[in-house]
C-alpha cells in the first residue's frame, strides 16, 4: 500500500488537528497515513527522551523518511518560518539527500499560525526549500478547490493553513482544505508508485 508520512510539529496542538485531518484526506484516497512528531529542542531532545511522547504521534525517524511514497510535513509558525524542532529533524536527514530517497516523490506543507500577519506563507515556503532539495514534487492547494476560494481563516494555494486567532478549533473550510491537500498528495502518489 502507499504509505503517506505525516510529520508535525505542535506546542499547543493546531497543527496536530491538522495532521490528522491530512490523514484522514490520505485514507480516503486509498493511501496509508503514518503520523509522526517532532522532540523539542531542548536539554530533553531526540538523544535522551522517549521515543513516544507522553501524548501524540511517536517520533520520526529516518527510517520513516527512508520507507515513504509521499511527505506531509508542518510546523506551527514560529516568526514567519518552521519550528527549530521541526529544521532540527529535516537538518538530520542529509543521509536520505545522499541516496536520492526522496527524489521524485510528492510532498506537501501545512501550518498554524496565531494571527493573520504571523507569516503563515513565508512558513509554507521554508519548508518547502529543503523538500525541493531533496528532490521532491511539492503538491499545492488547486484553486479549484471551493475552501480555498471562500475561506476568510487559513488556506493557501502552497499549503493548509489555521489562523487560530485565540481559537484552537479549525473551521470547516480549514479541514477541508487539509483533507483536499491529503488526497491528492495520496492519489498523486499513488499514481507515481505505479509507473
Amino acid at each position: 500500500m502507499t504509505k503517506i508520512l505525516i510529520i508535525y510539529y505542535s506546542r499547543y496542538g493546531n497543527t496536530e488537528k491538522m495532521a490528522n485531518h491530512i490523514a484522514r484526506g490520505v485514507e480516503s484516497a486509498g493511501a496509508e497515513a503514518v503520523i509522526r512528531t517532532v522532540p523539542e529542542i531542548s536539554p530533553v531532545c531526540e538523544k535522551v527522551a522517549d521515543t513516544i511522547p507522553e501524548k501524540g504521534a511517536p517520533y520520526a525517524t529516518i527510517d520513516d523518511l527512508k520507507q515513504c511514497d509521499g511527505l506531509a510535513l508542518g510546523s506551527a509558525t514560529h516568526f514567519g518560518n518552521m519550528a527549530a524542532a521541526l529544521k532540527y529533524f529535516i537538518d538530520s536527514s542529509s543521509e536520505v539527500w545522499f541516496s536520492g530517497g526522496l527524489n521524485g516523490k510528492p510532498a506537501a506543507v501545512f501550518t498554524s499560525t496565531g494571527s493573520m500577519h504571523s507569516g503563515h506563507e513565508s512558513t509554507l515556503l521554508s519548508m518547502m526549500v529543503p523538500l525541493m532539495h531533496q528532490g521532491m514534487l511539492i503538491m499545492s492547494v488547486p484553486s479549484t478547490e471551493i475552501a480555498l476560494r471562500e475561506t476568510t481563516s487559513g488556506g493557501t494555494p502552497y499549503g493548509a493553513s489555521h489562523l487560530s486567532n485565540g481559537s484552537p478549533d479549525l473551521t470547516d473550510h480549514e479541514k477541508a482544505i487539509c483533507q483536499a491537500l491529503g488526497a491528492r498528495l495520496a492519489e498523486t502518489a499513488i499514481k507515481l508508485k505505479s509507473k
